[in-house]
């Protein structure tokens, strides 16, 4: 039975975590799997309660976190090779930047007979500086020789990859995009927009327009602050800015709400009296779907927004830039209204239109579920990957390797 070894950056709140564990859990009896990952940021909500929902019990390796830090990443790299000279793994699949670097370069010096790496997202624009940018891209690019497949989880992340930054050739790329379990965004929706709106006590004719994620620079929140401050300038109907997730910039953010003039709170009691709620992290995602009236995002660069996912699993309608593999997650014009990234006018314009219209929200909310239902669902992941690594290992060989062994 082979032997596949999971190295995610981080256990934090997040898609990767999703992707990991259900792959770890579904690949079933074909595939004796092990999970490995680093350690969440202060600022993060942990992933932990997604790995005991399915009954996944990963390693922890501290050292391994999302900033660059050389005696942290150096332990690291040799704890993943040590990991890897215990567990003999027939595959390592890395997922992400920082998992990907590590633990590529412990398994290209360990030996393992095939090595996949997954791209959740890439840090080639709107992260760091030319100078930055250029050493990781020649850093990817040498890794990319030695990975046997690299997952893109959009055809225009593949694009990214091959074409605008030549990571790659196209060849080494399978297209697999994520997968969930999206059917609790469609159970007792009724009860848990009660639930939701009681709880931050919102009236049922105030809009509320929540964006969901890390409250970091590439989110651009800012952006999002400014259109809410402009909306309310363009309408009478009653809104509510809701801001659900943490981060490094929350103070920030709670400054550009006085320079905007917009009341803040970070107390559910206090909702109904203020222009934009501070949530917080909050865990069941499936209820706050269900009492929001429209989900924005508004980030400078995606790869795979798991929020649009589940806001189109939860019948809501989205307003978004139009940025990364955003267009291969939602269906443009029909489940999204989407804008160039730093078009204030052309994205406040597109809020107006659900604001403005209760019929249009419902319409293009209900599209959603019948374009994300069977495509971003954890059976058909397990079944791609699945799939992907029997022709990995049919093509080394290793799978006769393995039988002859027995």
């Amino acid at each position: 039975m082979p032997k596949v070894l999971r190295i995610i950056n981080r256990f934090n709140l997040g898609g990767p975590t999703y992707n990991a564990a259900y792959l770890t859990k579904h690949l079933g009896g074909d595939y004796t799997s092990l999970l490995i990952g680093g350690q969440k940021e202060d600022s993060e909500d942990s992933s932990d309660f997604i790995l005991r929902q399915v009954g996944v019990h990963p390693l922890l390796i501290p050292e391994m976190q999302r900033a660059l830090h050389y005696n942290n990443d150096i332990k690291a790299y040799f704890k993943i090779k040590s990991i890897i000279e215990r567990f003999k793994p027939d595959i390592v699949h890395t997922h992400a930047s920082k998992a990907g670097g590590l633990g590529r370069m412990a398994a290209f010096a360990s030996g393992v007979p095939i090595v996949v790496h997954t791209f959740h997202g890439h840090v080639f624009h709107s992260y760091f500086n030319k100078a930055k940018t250029h050493i990781f891209k020649s850093v990817e690019r040498r890794l990319a020789k030695k990975t046997d497949r690299i997952i893109a989880l959009s055809e225009l992340q593949k694009h990214e990859l091959v074409d605008e930054h030549r990571i790659c050739e196209e060849e080494k790329i399978s297209v697999i995009p994520l997968g969930f379990d999206l059917f609790r965004f469609q159970e007792n929706r009724f009860e848990k927009r009660i639930a939701f709106r009681q709880s931050f006590l919102l009236k049922e004719n105030t809009i509320a327009i929540g964006i969901i994620g890390r409250l970091v620079p590439i989110k651009n929140h800012i952006f999002f602050l400014q259109a809410i401050a402009e909306l309310k300038k363009r309408t009478q109907k009653p809104i509510k800015a809701i801001i659900i997730g943490d981060g490094e910039l929350r103070n920030e953010l709670e400054k550009q709400c006085q320079k905007l003039e917009l009341t803040y709170t970070s107390t559910p009691e206090l909702a109904s009296q203020v222009d934009v709620v501070f949530a917080g992290w909050q865990k069941d995602i499936d209820v706050i779907n269900a009492g929001l009236d429209i989900v924005a995002l508004t980030s400078l660069n995606e790869g795979t927004p798991v929020s649009l996912i589940e806001a189109q699993a939860s019948g809501k309608p989205i307003v978004s830039t139009r940025v990364g593999g955003i267009e291969n997650v939602v269906l443009p014009g029909k489940t999204a209204l989407l804008s160039e990234p730093g078009d204030l006018d052309a994205f406040v314009e597109n809020m107006l239109v659900l604001v403005s219209d209760s019929m249009v929200r419902g319409t293009i909310g209900e599209l959603g579920w019948d374009w994300v239902s069977n495509r971003f669902h954890y059976s058909r992941l397990v079944k791609d990957v699945k799939n992907l690594y029997e022709e990995l290992l049919d093509q080394k060989g290793h799978r006769t390797h393995m039988l002859n062994a027995i």
